[in-house]
């Protein structure tokens, strides 16, 4: 019979998929880059994954997002994830945190492998940068998807060599203040479309961030 990981450990062998499955991650926003990342994480092997979003879906998730559907509007998007995951996997251990991020939120890196930032909150994405470093726990931290248009212009690269991303720029400058050498994001080299206030996107481009955050997390869980 063929195994539910048969072509997977033709790329990464037994051990590294034993890697993976004995690998925590903790994964914060599960919207339009965290709900793709989350779900490659699980179909990779990932055996568990903590995911902490505090918001709901809207209407207006619908075009990107991955577990915003017509039935899922209106609904925790850390409740409808697990159980969309745990329909991919129901052996994976999928805990939800229903709970928005900020500076003085508690909570434990520890435990964890690895950490990916998937918000949008720039007070909230260095806090979570600098919780990683003091728990000794690898990061990698999603830069602007927004206003894009183009898939294929996103690349993985440390904080310093990014260029082009407005977001980018602002990580930089906070990196450098908080003593950060060295930081690993996905980011795009795309200049962001003019629009108005509300950042405009569309399907496969914040998919492939998504995607690409989970590829980074998996080598770096595998090169342990």
């Amino acid at each position: 019979m063929e195994s539910r990981y048969e072509r997977t450990t033709g790329l990464i062998g037994e051990d590294g998929l034993e890697k993976l499955k004995r690998s925590r991650v903790l994964l914060f926003g599960v919207g339009g880059v965290g709900g793709h990342a989350a779900e490659a994480l699980v179909r990779a092997g990932v055996g568990a994954l903590d995911i902490v979003d505090g918001d709901a879906f809207s209407p207006s998730n619908l075009n990107r997002q991955l577990f915003a559907t017509e039935k899922t509007v209106g609904e925790l998007k850390v409740a409808a994830a697990r159980r969309r995951l745990l329909e991919v996997d129901s052996s994976a251990s999928v805990t939800p945190h229903a709970l928005f991020f900020a500076p003085d939120t508690p909570f434990d890196f520890s435990p964890y492998d690895h950490v990916i930032d998937a918000i949008d909150s720039v007070p909230g994405k260095l806090e979570i940068i600098l919780r990683a470093r003091a728990a000794g726990v690898p990061v990698i931290s999603c830069m602007g998807a927004g206003n894009k248009l183009d898939p294929s212009a996103f690349r993985a690269a440390d904080i310093y060599e990014t260029k082009v991303c407005p977001l980018a720029r602002v990580m930089r400058r906070l990196c450098r203040e908080n003593g950060i050498d060295a930081l690993r994001v996905v980011y795009s080299e795309e200049p962001p479309a003019a629009t108005g206030s509300t950042p405009a996107s569309i399907s496969f481009v914040p998919a492939a961030a998504g995607l690409l955050l989970a590829a980074e997390t998996v080598k770096t869980l595998l090169a342990k």
